[in-house]
């Protein structure tokens, strides 16, 4: 009979709620407070993840040859892109506001980064501007974005220009930077033709480390640069 009287006595231990199993933490406490919500957006997104295979080719193949091709005895001097630079002026932006906006689209579809509108700096009467008026479009890349760009404009992008015989190889400024221009945003495959608003060139620049134009045309030839009467560098 004392057997059973504690037996009786003992509490019974809780069921666990449907849909869930004993051990579980309770919402709110435990490991459930590092949790992110589910709606959580990362504000500084990755542009891949891993490294570019451009990157990957410059660091492996591009820098050696470079260094031995020019007897360069210390590898810093080795010359690196640094950043990309594409710019689209459009000087009826003010009294088309939609049309700025389509660019302002088409760049961001086209290199992955939200482009930023570029106002006057000066009034000009002669044109009808004034100071702070939306005059264009630009969007600059570096790192990993860069990296994808190139790799896309050079593989993709080139191919598709029409009656295309190479990119000018006279278009540095001195000072180791190269900008040429581009006759039509459709070249990009990311941009739609049925959404385009009006056809309009662009301007891009590539910024290098190196202050000497042969260093920078070494360096664009070695990671396959269409050079006009050259044949490209294969790039592995």
């Amino acid at each position: 009979m004392a057997e059973t009287t504690e037996k009786t006595k003992q509490p019974k231990s809780p069921k666990a709620a449907p849909g869930k199993r004993e051990g579980d933490a309770a919402p709110g406490k435990g490991k459930g407070k590092d949790k992110a919500p589910a709606g959580a957006v990362d504000h500084a997104p990755k542009a891949a993840e891993g490294t570019p295979r451009l990157q990957e080719y410059y660091e492996k193949t591009v820098r050696a040859k470079i260094q031995k091709d020019f007897g360069l005895p210390n590898p810093h001097q080795v010359p690196r892109v640094e950043k990309v630079v594409l710019n689209v002026g459009m000087g009826d932006a003010g009294k088309n506001p939609k049309q700025l906006e389509a660019a302002v689209e088409e760049l961001g579809l086209s290199t992955g980064q939200h482009a930023v509108v570029t106002k006057a700096k000066k009034a000009i009467a002669n044109f009808g501007l004034r100071a702070g008026m939306p005059v264009g479009a630009t969007v600059t890349l570096r790192r990993a974005r860069m990296y994808e760009f190139l790799d896309r404009f050079i593989t993709l992008a080139i191919p598709r220009i029409r009656d295309f015989r190479g990119l000018p190889n006279r278009s540095f400024d001195g000072r180791g930077n190269y900008t040429f221009g581009i006759k039509e945003q459709m070249i990009f495959p990311e941009i739609d033709f049925d959404k385009v608003e009006k056809i309009h060139g662009m301007d891009i620049t590539i910024v290098t480390s190196t202050d000497r134009d042969d260093l920078a045309m070494a360096l664009l030839r070695e990671l396959g640069w269409p050079f006009r009467g050259e044949t490209p560098q294969r790039v592995a």
